[in-house]
C-alpha cells in the first residue's frame, strides 16, 4: 500500500518520537486569531497567514516574537499545548521532547510555573483518550541573545521543575549573537543538576559553532547542525561520541539556513545534506522545529526524506528508531519503546 505522496503508507503509520519541536512554533494562524479574540483583538486570518511567509532567519525571529505576544496567560499556553499534543497523536507520535521558551516567559514577567502547570494539565487531559497515547518530556529553552544571566534563570527554573517532567536545558535564538563560552557556567550548572543539555548550533552559524557546543558546553544533542557537513573532523567527532543532529528539513529551507549553507538564494529541500549525513554514519533524527510557522508536520518530514531526498524505506525505519534511541528517556524506558517500535515494524511488514 502506498500513501498519497507515493511512499509506503506503513512508514507514516510507524510510531515515532519528536525530539526537536518548539511549543510556541505550533501556533497556527487559526490559533493566533482565536487567542487574539480572547484578548479583545480582532485579527484577519489572511493577514496573519501573510506574516507566516518567512524567507530568512531574521524574518522568522520576528514572526516568533510577534506570535508569542498572544501567549499572555496560562490558559493561552494550555490551549496551544492541547492543539499541539492532539496534532502529534494524529501522526502516530508516541513520545515527544517539547521545547518551551521559558526564557521568553521570564523576560515578559509571566508566571512560568503557572503556565507550565496549565500546560501539563491540559496535555494530560487531551491525550488521555488517544488510541496510542503520547508521553511528553520538556526542554526549557533560554534565548541566546538575552545573555548568560538570563539563561541561568532558565536553568534554575528547569532544575526546579525536573520532577514535573523537565528533562533538559537548551539554548536557542540567534546562535551568532554571543559566543558559547559565555554560557559555560550555565551548562555546568545544568549538568550538575542532572539535566540533559542541548544547543541550537550550525543552523545559521558555521561548523565551529557545533564544535563549541560540544566541547565548551557539553551538548548531548545538536539542534540542526547542518553546517557540520563542511567539517570532516567534526563529523568524525559526532560519530565517535554518538551525538545526533536534530534535522528539521523544512525549517532549514524556510528560515534560509539551507540557502546560507549552500551559498545560494533558492535552496530546495532536495539539496538538504540529510542523505549525506546518513551515508557518512553521522547520527541524525528527523523533526519539525516550528511546524505551524513552516507549514509542515512530522509526517511531512518523513515524506520529504523519501520523496525529495531519496531515502529508502529501510533508512526511514532506521530514522524512526533513532528518534527513540537518541531520546532522553531512561535506559529501561528507551528499551521498552524500541522493543514496541520493532514489533510494530514487523506488524506493518517493514522488517
Amino acid at each position: 500500500m502506498q500513501s498519497s505522496a507515493g511512499i509506503p503508507a506503513a512508514i507514516l503509520q510507524l510510531p515515532k518520537a519528536e525530539l526537536h519541536v518548539h511549543l510556541e512554533g505550533c501556533l497556527t494562524p487559526e490559533l493566533i486569531v482565536e487567542l487574539a479574540a480572547r484578548h479583545g483583538e480582532k485579527l484577519e486570518r489572511r493577514s496573519v497567514e501573510a506574516r507566516y511567509e518567512t524567507k530568512t532567519f531574521a524574518e522568522f525571529l520576528e514572526l516568533f516574537k510577534w506570535a508569542t505576544l498572544y501567549l499572555r496567560e496560562p490558559e493561552d499556553y494550555a490551549r496551544l499545548a492541547e492543539a499541539a499534543a492532539l496534532r502529534m497523536t494524529e501522526e502516530n507520535c508516541v513520545y515527544a521532547e517539547i521545547t518551551l521558551s521559558a526564557g521568553v516567559m521570564l523576560l515578559r514577567k509571566q508566571n512560568a510555573e503557572r503556565n507550565f502547570a496549565a500546560i501539563r494539565e491540559r496535555v494530560a487531559r487531551a491525550t488521555a483518550a488517544a488510541e496510542r497515547g503520547l508521553r511528553i518530556q520538556w526542554i526549557f529553552d533560554a534565548v541566546r541573545q538575552f545573555g548568560a544571566e538570563k539563561a541561568m534563570d532558565v536553568a534554575r527554573l528547569a532544575a526546579e521543575m525536573k520532577s514535573e517532567g523537565v528533562t533538559a536545558f537548551g539554548l536557542g535564538g540567534d546562535e551568532e549573537s554571543l559566543p558559547a563560552a559565555d554560557f559555560r557556567k550555565v551548562y555546568d550548572y545544568a549538568e550538575g543538576k542532572g539535566l540533559h543539555r542541548v544547543v541550537h548550533a550550525g543552523e545559521m552559524g558555521g561548523a565551529e559553532a557545533v564544535r563549541d557546543a560540544i566541547e565548551i558546553l557539553g551538548a548531548e544533542r545538536i539542534g540542526h547542525g547542518i553546517a557540520s557537513i563542511r567539517d570532516e573532523k567534526l563529523m568524525e567527532l559526532l560519530i565517535a561520541r554518538d551525538i545526533p543532529l536534530e534535522i528539521c528539513p523544512k525549517s532549514n529551507v524556510c528560515a534560509g539556513a539551507l540557502s546560507k549553507l549552500l551559498g545560494v538564494t533558492d535552496a530546495r529541500i532536495e539539496h538538504h545534506p540529510l542523505r549525506e549525513f546518513i551515508a557518512r554514519g553521522v547520527p541524525v533524527t528527523l523533526s519539525t522545529d516550528d511546524p505551524a510557522m513552516f507549514n509542515t508536520c512530522l509526517n511531512d518530514s518523513y515524506r520529504a526524506a523519501m520523496d525529495k531526498m531519496g531515502l529508502s524505506a529501510a533508512q526511514m525505519v532506521d530514522l524512526a528508531e533513532a528518534s527513540f534511541r537518541h531520546s532522553f528517556l531512561r535506559d529501561d524506558e528507551k528499551r521498552n519503546m524500541i522493543a514496541d517500535f520493532r514489533a510494530e515494524t514487523v506488524r506493518l511488514g517493514l522488517l
